[in-house]
């Protein structure tokens, strides 16, 4: 099952209509996407919870590392450099944590505020190898923004 992004953003447009927790909103938007494909093998946030610092926020799957620096990791690089990171093999990632060994390949999105601060990264792990596209990160990536440029 490949996921339908439109179906995906309406969906999650609608469950968040009124909301403005953060917390909340990224339970939501974590569990619409971890059950509509089923490349997603662990899909959650890591919160910025101090400078430098990610602490593992709502997610799907099995247990996540709980801290990640940002000098370490998919993650680590997604909030130090606020891009991207779209890691076919994991194995050939400078630095890469495994959190869980079944992870084949990860896409990580930094999450941003209305006022454009990083307040997390969306991780999606899968344990398939290059299981992600650019139409995967760039569909994403506008489904965070409609959700947490507004908070």
């Amino acid at each position: 099952m490949q996921v339908d992004y439109g179906d995906l953003a309406q969906t999650i447009g609608a469950l968040i209509e009124d909301e403005t927790d953060e917390v909340a909103l990224m339970a939501t938007v974590v569990c619409e996407v971890h059950h509509a494909d089923t490349r997603f093998d662990w899909t959650g946030f890591y919160r910025v919870t101090e400078p430098e610092l990610l602490k593992i926020g709502p997610y799907q799957g099995g247990h996540g590392c709980l801290v990640i620096p940002f000098s370490r990791g998919v993650c680590g690089a997604a909030a130090r450099s606020g891009e991207v990171q779209l890691v076919a093999d994991v194995e050939a990632f400078p630095d890469h944590i495994a959190c869980a060994s079944s992870t084949r390949s990860e896409l990580v999105l930094p999450v941003r505020n209305a006022a454009g601060d990083l307040i997390a990264v969306f991780d999606i792990d899968s344990d398939q190898a290059d299981a992600f596209s650019q139409q995967d990160a760039t569909a994403l990536a506008d489904i965070l923004t409609s959700v947490f440029a507004r908070t």
